[in-house]
């Protein structure tokens, strides 16, 4: 054990002294080899190997070492620094080569304490399978390093942890280091001569400011004239307003559209019911849904709508100018278009019915086969359920038999051996027992020549520390605020008037940032004032639409109670008729197993599914008339703007 600890010495002593910036490694080595003719060549060959590959390895090696020293070894030497190194070269490319025995005896050559951190720290499975790997795939291929050397460590890490157990064990059992009485040094005060007490300054007057006068409250609040502007513009829009409405109720014959049979007479009516126009309400800047939910709106969703009507608006006064120029009306041709898009949708109506029947009745189809096909699977797994049963039956009566004759023959060969083993097991006992007294032996005596190696140690870091305390201290030096440091620099100045032209920058900076923040509340003023007029042009467009609107599902749901009932496809009855006749038959074979048909798939009477499908039709006409109504209601009274 001492001709390995002496070997490593060795190699620490070399390895402090290599320089990498300096020296070249092939010629240090040639060097070393030199110094080292007196050894035997057993120990020379050792050294250079450990040496070699320590130089060759050490960006991997300096890796691992400045981690420990970061985070276990915060309280080691840096002294230790090579010592790391070797014992990590030995641990990652040399362990399967020396054998753990041989690298116990080297590490028990080693201070204990040390080499329980390091190894700790070494072959923890955390630190191996997380950062060493990585740091070292940044040198070499990560597969290469995942099967040369990560994986060899993690197989020795239950050895290891046994091995770091054990030495703790001995560190904890070791006898303490006998206190030898040492003269304490008693340290003697200097006779100095005391200092003078320090005069007091006398304090400086505090100069009177002379108080300022409160800011006026007027300048937080808008000024009047700005109040009344406000409220002539918003006179002067609701006059404009009612202006515009009346000029689109009392507008020329040619821009109202009518069909060709209306009959002209009804314009005199309308102006006695409109003499008396409706008053324009100022809308919210809160809409509100059927629900009388309220809705509110951003800034984008306002404008965005009230183009919108503006586009409306320009569409309606394009029609009217060339309603004026004579163009003509598309009443008949919109009546016959919507006659033949009811036709069409009839036709679409039962063209769907008999694509619905049709997978119907393929379903009914699918179901009868569906049942035969499973009749015959059953029957054909039963017969392969039985052979498969007779033949496991053979094969464990022949595997039954097999293990009884290897059991005999077991039995026979226990019994010749049985001598023979238990002298073996004794001598190898005996072996066991005289390597542990030879290694507890060794351990005791490195464990006292380490206690005296660290009682010197304490003895030496004692005498350090009190030669330190009895060092004199320097005092502390006044500093004067106001006193300019004299080292000749341009723009040099005292503290106290930095001070002062850092507080002026700061005052002129919110002066800066008050006039900024009064630019764009003006700003978000007028943004707001223009939002507020697109929000009643809307509210009023929206009012108009909810009428126009209502009044149309009331012309449709007239028309759809005038209209008479759909007749019935024979392509329809047909298929309910074949559909009828599958169902009855798949009804018939209730001996067999079956697979029933969903309850929604089920065919139902003519009269009932009309007279559901028409009843839903009308709840749902209802629900959304109601629904516009409502909204008119929420919006106020108007009627659209640009319609006769």
């Amino acid at each position: 054990m001492a001709c390995y600890g002496k070997c490593i010495e060795t190699v620490i002593k070399h390895l402090d002294q290599f320089k990498p910036e300096r020296d070249n490694p092939e010629q240090f080595l040639e060097a070393v080899s030199t110094s080292l003719q007196a050894l035997s060549p057993q120990k020379q060959a050792f050294i250079m190997e450990v040496l070699s590959g320590c130089l060759e390895y050490r960006k991997l090696l300096t890796v691992v070492v400045d981690a420990f020293y970061v985070r276990d070894g915060r309280l080691c030497l840096w002294a230790d620094y090579s010592l790391f190194e070797v014992i990590c070269y030995l641990a990652t490319f040399q362990l399967e080569e020396l054998g753990f025995r041989l690298f116990s005896h080297i590490i028990k050559s080693q201070p204990l304490h040390k080499m329980c951190k390091f190894l700790g720290f070494l072959f923890n499975p955390l630190n191996l399978g997380s950062w060493i790997k990585d740091e070292w795939s940044l040198v070499y291929e990560t597969a290469y390093v995942k099967e040369n050397w990560i994986d060899p460590l993690m197989r020795w890490q239950p050895e290891v942890q046994e091995l770091i157990t054990q030495l703790q064990g001995v560190l904890t059992n070791q006898s303490p280091p006998s206190k030898t009485k040492t003269k304490v040094t008693e340290p003697k005060e200097f006779n100095l001569t005391a200092p003078r007490p320090r005069a007091i300054p006398v304090p400086e007057p505090v100069p009177e400011v002379a108080k300022t006068r409160p800011v006026p409250r007027s300048t937080y609040q808008p000024p009047r004239e700005q109040q009344l502007l406000e409220v002539t513009k918003r006179h002067n829009r609701w006059k404009a307003e009612e202006l515009l409405l009346r000029a689109n109720i009392e507008a020329m014959r040619c821009a109202v559209p009518r069909t060709r049979g209306e009959p002209p007479e009804q314009d005199p009516k309308k102006k006695l019911q409109l003499r008396d126009p409706p008053r324009i309400l100022k809308p919210k800047l809160t809409f509100y849904r059927p629900n009388n939910a309220p809705v509110k709106l951003n800034t984008a969703a306002v404008l965005r709508e009230a183009a919108l009507y503006q586009r409306q608006v320009e569409k309606e006064l394009q029609r009217v100018d060339k309603l004026v120029d004579g163009a003509g009306d598309f009443s008949e041709f919109l009546e016959w278009q919507k006659k033949m898009q009811a036709k069409d949708r009839e036709e679409q109506l039962a063209a769907g019915e008999c694509r619905r029947l049709q997978g119907k009745l393929s379903h009914e189809e699918a179901i009868l086969a569906r049942k035969q096909v499973e009749l015959e699977k059953k029957q054909k797994a039963e017969r392969q359920k039985e052979e498969l049963l007779m033949q496991q039956c053979a094969e464990r009566r022949l595997q039954e038999e097999r293990s009884v004759k290897e059991l005999v023959e077991q039995v026979m060969e226990t019994q010749k051996n049985v001598r023979a083993a238990q002298t073996k097991l004794l001598k190898g006992r005996r072996q066991i027992v005289q390597e542990v007294m030879e290694e507890s032996r060794e351990l005791l005596q490195r464990s006292a020549e380490a206690a005296k190696e660290e009682q010197r140690r304490r003895c030496e870091l004692t005498a350090q520390l009190r030669a330190l305390e009895t060092q004199p201290t320097r005092k502390g030096k006044l500093v004067d605020l106001t006193q300019i440091p004299g080292y000749g620099l341009e723009g040099e100045m005292s503290i106290v008037e930095l001070r002062e032209r850092l507080a002026l920058l700061k005052e002129a900076q919110q002066r800066k940032q008050e006039e900024k923040r009064d630019q764009i509340i003006r700003g978000k003023r007028a943004k707001s004032q223009e939002l507020q007029n697109a929000v009643e042009q809307v509210a009023l467009c929206r009012a108009a639409n909810g009428r126009t609107a209502a009044l149309r599902w009331e012309e449709k749901k007239a028309q759809s109670a005038t209209a008479g009932a759909p007749s019935q496809d024979e392509r329809v009855l047909e298929l309910q008729r074949r559909i009828r006749e599958k169902a009855a038959q798949r009804r018939g074979q209730g001996a067999q197993p079956h697979v029933s048909a969903p309850q929604a798939l089920r065919p139902k009477p003519r009269a009932q599914r009309e007279a559901q499908r028409r009843l839903e039709l009308e709840q749902s006409r209802e629900r959304r008339l109601r629904a516009l109504v409502q909204e008119g209601m929420a919006c106020g009274p108007a009627r659209p703007l640009g319609a006769a």
